[in-house]
């Protein structure tokens, strides 16, 4: 009987599989093998796409003439760097006495592919090959997802998009690079005072370039614009309160063009105005026009997926989406979490069936033991799969972050900045077993001399799932400023409010102007520009919103945090690391203006969206490979040759010019940017 050979992505998965699988067989060079098992890894990648000069030496030398670049066929090479562990999975992967190969490679699209090119270098052939797929590295889903693996066949559709996903990048990035920076690279250079210039151009980096310089634009474009409300200041029974005027129909003020909205005047003269006419009539009297009051259920948010934590990391400690995907990677191979990166915030109903472990397990989390024995004392966990929270059409590969409820030995040896983030997770998913929180909210509406003025109050009835996520732990919709029409009430006063009918007098003290004006749009920063990613280019803060256009986003969760960091590294954009917020950089600017003139489509959130999702729909197999590549290469073909028609050169320059005005002038003589692969 044949050697079963099972291959992971990293040495430390691999170290858990043979674990496992019993292999109490010493570690050789590369690899570990039993009687019947072998398990090897390997490092990353060990196989990339070749460079143009691969194909012939006469693409090295960087030259229009030679664009577009489109091979018939791929050619692809071993990363020097890791030959060695190649090598040895060659070998084993190529053994007579190996019957069968379990692939246990990450499972998701980028993880397919490392193994895929692997085989595909190693000429295997011959072999029965079975996918394992798994959502954690606990011992229970290691062998279910080795009991239920299925013919790696069945994942030819995601191999075929995951080589696509490559084969675009790869052309889009040879193709514009070259094109832009033998166009315009010197234009730049000639304006920076710099030696060189290459324009990075990324299908996917490019969009989010883009993003950032628009509304840093927009920034700096806005006009504040003043306006004055008026607030009438009122006692009711001794209690203090204050109501905000606004027009209503039948005000002589209702849709005036003196207005600023409905409850701000654009000059304060005419705010005055309207205290005037308040105050003709002494003593003033101001009535109850209406009283509305109305109960307010606030549900337990969905769960994270990885876009969702990157945002509340960032928000919450101020860390970029790269060390955010960094320790949750660590969480998942330390067993503390699932798979996390996952675009699905919800679970599926396989996993709803199985929860009660996960939960059980979380007694042993000393911090959040309370909770989870709570949740299992109920009955909530065991009708899950009946609410929002499971729906396996909202899932692809993986479905939501959750902790798996083992692994709790490795918890003394995170840092403070890995438990708290853990904490999250937990918190989050612990919630979502707990009742709606419950606020009582009433609306009161006085008239004084036929105007309106309204007051909004509001009371927690009942905490329901705040008493596990209290303050700031996880829940974004609960920031700060949050619905700051209401006011926050205790009980005595609410019982006030709905003793009042229509017609009660209200006591005036008296009637202030506050004075406000018009915000600009915020800047991104790390988390929010994850989700607007995420979101196709809208940051979308409703989460139904967001479930709604799921699958539209600019990349994947497994490339954002890549992408930001590679936008940084080439110096077109800055973070800053104390509070994540992003702007661009005066080179990123230039290139986005070299890009608007020339590939303005490339800015296009909505269609680097549909590429993505163009890659999804090949997974599912509704479209075919040849289609796609003759979509890709036509848009190549055109915007070579639209470029190549073009000379923006002259007109970019008042464009620079206005850039720079807001930047400090270079001190020294230096590279404008880095080649990018």
């Amino acid at each position: 009987m044949g050697k079963s050979l099972y291959i992971a992505e990293k040495p430390s998965v691999a170290q858990e599989f043979a674990r496992v699988l019993g292999l109490s067989a010493s570690r050789r060079d590369g690899y570990l093998e039993g009687e019947d098992s072998i398990v090897t890894w390997c490092v990353g990648h060990l196989v990339t796409m070749s460079y143009p000069e691969v194909y012939d030496p006469k693409f090295k030398r960087w030259s229009l003439a030679t664009l577009p670049f489109l091979p018939d066929e791929f050619k692809y090479e071993i990363i020097p760097s890791v030959s060695r562990q190649f090598e040895t999975v060659k070998g084993l992967l190529n053994r007579p006495d190996v019957e069968t190969i379990y692939v246990c490679t990450d499972s998701g699209r980028e993880g397919e592919y490392i193994y895929r090119l692997v085989e595909q270098m190693a000429g295997v052939k011959g072999k029965k090959r079975r996918r394992v797929w798994i959502d954690s590295q606990t011992e229970e889903e290691i062998l279910r997802g080795i009991r239920e693996a299925k013919d790696l066949s069945e994942y030819d559709n995601l191999s075929s998009a995951a080589y696509l996903r490559a084969k675009e990048d790869y052309l889009m990035g040879i193709n514009f690079s070259r094109l832009l920076t033998l166009k315009y690279g010197d234009t730049i250079s000639n304006y920076l005072k710099v030696n060189r210039t290459v324009i990075s151009v990324g299908r996917v980096m490019t969009c989010v370039l883009g993003m950032v310089v628009k509304r840093e634009r927009e920034i700096r474009e806005f006009v504040k614009t003043p306006f004055y409300r008026v607030e009438e200041e009122f006692t009711l029974k001794g209690r203090e309160a204050r109501g905000e005027w606004r027009a209503q129909e039948g005000s002589p003020y209702f849709q005036s063009p003196k207005l600023y909205k409905e409850n701000g005047f654009k000059k304060k003269e005419d705010a005055e105005a309207l205290i005037g006419f308040l105050k003709e009539e002494q003593p003033i009297k101001s009535t109850v026009f209406s009283l509305e009051r109305k109960k307010e259920k606030k549900n337990p948010p969905l769960l994270f997926n990885l876009a969702e934590l990157q945002n509340e990391c960032s928000r919450l400690f101020k860390i970029s989406p790269d060390e955010t995907l960094r320790v949750v990677q660590e969480l998942y191979e330390k067993k503390l979490v699932t798979y996390p990166r996952t675009d699905a915030r919800v679970l599926s109903t396989a996993a709803a069936k199985e929860i009660g472990r996960n939960i059980g397990g979380l007694r042993n989390y000393q911090k959040l033991s309370a909770f989870a024995g709570e949740v299992l004392a109920g009955t909530s966990w065991k009708t899950l799969a009946k609410t929002r929270y499971v729906n396996d059409k909202q899932i692809t590969d993986h479905y939501a972050i959750v902790p798996t409820g083992q692994g709790f030995g490795a918890l003394k040896s995170l840092s403070q900045l890995s438990e708290q983030v853990y904490e999250l997770i937990t918190r989050r998913f612990l919630a979502i077993f707990y009742p709606a929180a419950e606020y009582q909210k009433v609306q009161l509406v006085t008239a004084v001399r036929g105007e309106k003025f309204f007051s909004s109050f509001k009371i927690l009835l009942s905490e329901g799932y705040l008493k596990v996520m209290p303050n700031n732990s996880g829940d974004s919709s609960r920031k700060k400023g949050e619905e700051a029409e209401d006011v926050r009430c205790d009980t005595e006063f609410l019982e006030l409010l709905k003793s009042l009918k229509k017609g009660d007098p209200v006591e005036v003290r008296d009637f202030v102007i506050k004075e406000g004006e018009t915000s600009p749009p915020k800047r991104y920063n790390s988390g929010s520009m994850i989700l607007a990613m995420e979101n196709a280019g809208q940051l979308i803060e409703d989460e139904e919103l967001r479930a709604q256009i799921k699958g539209s986003g600019i990349g994947t969760s497994a490339t954002r945090a890549e992408i930001l960091k590679k936008l940084v590294n080439n110096k077109y954009i800055a973070l800053n690391t104390k509070t994540q917020i992003i702007t661009p950089t005066l080179l990123g600017e230039m290139i986005y203006d070299v890009v608007r003139a020339s590939i303005y489509s490339l800015l296009n959130p909505e269609l680097t969206a549909s590429w993505e999702k163009g890659l999804t729909q090949m997974a599912e197999g509704s479209i075919t490979e040849e289609f796609y590549m003759q979509k890709l290469e036509k848009f190549i073909t055109d915007k070579t040759q639209a470029v190549l028609g073009a000379d923006y050169r002259r007109a970019l320059k008042p464009c620079f010019d206005a850039a720079s005005g807001f930047y400090k002038a270079p001190k020294k003589k230096e590279t404008g940017s880095i080649k990018s692969k």
